[in-house]
């Protein structure tokens, strides 16, 4: 008879075997096996060395700046057709003051906006339209130049203006040249700045747009001076009163400047018409028996007295 042995009992209870889950990799190493992957690794090697061989590569080849179809000459640069009074040589005179370079390639992207700066700055010129690169290698500028209506005259001399009252060169003018302009007479002032800037003075810019105003009668009408009109002591655009004087020495009180917008003053166009009428009608401002005094500044009618005699005469 064979005798089993209980290995149980004999070995005691059998202890359970738990198994645990794999350890993650720290955050470390997965980083560390993404980076050192050869698809990553080849990536870095490529920008490093794109890195530092573009700029010898790029150095090596030629500047597309200095091509010849791309290059002009500074003395190339046009400009639209100045009047008359604008000095032949303002290209030039921009160019030098600027201290544009010789030579200018079209490549460059600040040079439109360099040379449109050095024109604005000349005091001929008002704006600058546009400036523009064409190939051949040329650059156009479009300008809106000043223009003279009237000189200043003041104990230091005679200052030319436009229209707004900004002052002009006034080397750029002969005598007999400012001798063909109205004159602006009686002024106490004297220039704020330098030519391209406003005079400063409202009975200088409400003088100049009477100027301007009269720009295409003056001749005509054989007129001289504007000045203020002596009894008036206010220096403001809305209250200063003008006058114009002929040649022959009559003089015409024109009111206040164009734009003061007054109640019950005439517009410049009602003020021209009774001076085209009066001129027609008479001959002249100092016919028959001149110099006289016209007052157009009524509603209902012109005046005039001689001024060297007493009394007025009503004219319809």
């Amino acid at each position: 008879m064979t005798k089993r042995t209980n290995t149980k009992n004999s070995t005691g209870p059998r202890k359970r075997q738990i198994k645990l889950p794999p350890a993650e990799p720290s955050k470390v190493g997965q980083l560390a096996r993404a980076l050192f992957r050869p698809s990553v690794l080849l990536g870095l090697a490529a920008v490093i060395l794109a890195c530092v061989a573009l700029p010898i590569i790029q150095r090596s080849l030629p500047d597309p700046t200095q091509r010849d179809e791309y290059l002009t000459d500074r003395n190339a640069i046009t400009v639209n057709d100045p009047p008359h009074w604008v000095p032949r040589d303002l290209v030039e005179q921009v160019l030098a003051q600027a201290q544009i370079p010789e030579t200018l390639s079209l490549l460059d992207d600040d040079l439109t906006s360099r040379i449109a700066q050095a024109f604005e700055h000349h005091p001929w010129v008002a704006r600058v339209v546009h400036v523009q690169k064409s190939v051949p290698a040329q650059i156009n500028v479009e300008l809106e130049y000043r223009r003279p209506v009237a000189m200043v005259q003041v104990d230091s001399g005679m200052y030319p203006i436009d229209p707004q009252g900004i002052l002009l060169p006034p080397s750029d003018f002969s005598v007999a040249e400012t001798k063909s302009y109205p004159l602006i007479v009686d002024v106490k002032s004297t220039p704020r700045g330098s030519a391209g800037t406003p005079w400063g003075d409202p009975l200088i810019f409400g003088a100049a747009r009477i100027a301007d105003s009269l720009s295409t009668h003056w001749k005509d009408f054989d007129l001289q001076k504007i000045r203020r009109i002596p009894q008036t002591s206010e220096t403001s655009t809305e209250t200063t009163f003008y006058e114009l004087v002929t040649v022959g020495g009559s003089r015409i009180l024109w009111g206040r400047a164009p734009g003061a917008d007054h109640p019950g003053e005439l517009t410049v166009e009602q003020k021209i018409g009774r001076l085209q009428r009066y001129h027609s009608d008479f001959g002249g401002f100092d016919e028959p028996h001149g110099p006289y005094e016209i007052d157009i500044r009524h509603w209902q009618e012109i005046s005039r007295r001689p001024l060297t005699a007493g009394g007025f005469r009503s004219l319809r």
